[in-house]
Parts: C-alpha cells; structure tokens; sequence
C-alpha cells in the first residue's frame, strides 16, 4: 500500500480474468473514506481493517467491480457505477446508480468519457492538487499514455478515439495534477500534462 500524495492510496494486484496487475486507490481524506475501482491486495482486507474502513466504491466502468464483493461483505460498503453500466449487477452486488455531473460522497464528481461504452466515467477528485481517475479511456505502458488496442475498441476504433478526445478536451478545463489509473502506474505530477498529450488537437483547440 503506497501513499502516492497525502490520503490517496494507491495499490497493485493481480487481475484473473485479464491477466494483468490493475491498479485500485483508496482515497481517505474526503470525509468518507472512497476505493476506485478496488482489486483486493496481495495482504487481503487487513489494511483497511487498521487504518480506513471504505464506505463507498467508485467503479469508472460496469466492468471494474473487480474485487468490490469482499469489501461491500466485509465493511458494508456501497458500490457506485453509473446508471447506463446497472445492468451488470444483481441486487446482491449492492451497486446504486448515478449520471455524470452528480455530486457523489466526498464531493467526488463523474465526470463524462463514455467514448468506449456508455458508462464510462472519470471521476473528479477534489483533494490536494487534484486528482482524476481514469479507467479504460486510456492505460499507462512503457511509462506513456496510449489507448487500449484497436482490437478492444468495436467495430469503429477511429470513432472512439475521437470520442475519447474529445471527451479529455473537456475534462482538460478542470483542475487536477494527480492522474489515477487503473491500467498502468499513476502520474502524481504532471496528470494533466499528459492527458493534454493524448488529446492532441481536440485539446489544443479547447485549451483553457
């Protein structure tokens, strides 16, 4: 468990069904303490059982719920996804809905991507510098911002790509240093640097 900035946690743990090492945040200074889009760590609950029980849990797509079970059984939380991603879930997983731009515990904003599915959300963290999380809009390998492969993109990947940045462009005129990833390590300083990269063009002409 690191301490990336002061009361935002970051994690690392291997996900199954992918194969790969995700990455998950607890974040502790907004009041309620909030997880985005948890992977329980290699350690198990224990952590959490000392230092922050989670009261909430942000999921960025429907497909991130990951983990999420073991922590609504364990420290009663409630997972939130956005409505058009609700389907997913049985009433047991405990997921309420929300739309992007609601106010969610601990002033945490949904923020609207939506380019690779519908529910497809940043969230907006105001703490510190900053922060916003992102979940399948773009991933971090050989230490750069790319998006996912073509092939995980549907039948049209020019057109997501143009959706995603257009929807960076827009997310690019509020303010975050801090970038949380759950595909590749989080950029502490310089997030939004780097995310005005991936945007290119779409975020020179809307630059703020």
């Amino acid at each position: 468990m690191e301490e990336i900035v002061p009361q935002i946690f970051h994690w690392t743990a291997f996900h199954p069904d992918i194969e790969q090492e995700v990455h998950s945040y607890c974040v502790t200074g907004l009041g309620p303490v909030v997880l985005i889009d948890p992977m329980v760590p290699p350690q198990g609950l224990q952590w959490f059982e000392r230092h922050a029980n989670p009261q909430h849990i942000y999921l960025t797509n429907r497909l991130h719920y990951r983990g999420s079970r073991q922590f609504v059984e364990a420290f009663s939380a409630v997972v939130w996804c956005h409505a058009a991603g609700l389907h997913e879930f049985e009433p047991s997983d405990r997921v309420r809905g929300f739309e992007h731009g609601d106010l969610l515990p601990g002033g945490v904003r949904p923020m609207k991507v939506a380019a690779l599915c519908p529910e497809e959300t940043a969230l907006l963290i105001s703490l510190g510098k900053g922060a916003l999380a992102l979940g399948d809009a773009v991933i971090r390998e050989n230490e750069h911002l790319e998006f996912v492969p073509d092939s995980l993109m549907g039948d049209d990947p020019a057109r997501v790509k143009r959706g995603l940045k257009k929807a960076f462009a827009a997310l690019l005129h509020e303010s975050f240093e801090h970038l949380l990833l759950a595909h590749g390590r989080p950029i502490v300083t310089g997030g939004k640097k780097a995310l005005r990269q991936v945007a290119g063009r779409s975020a020179a002409a809307h630059r703020p």
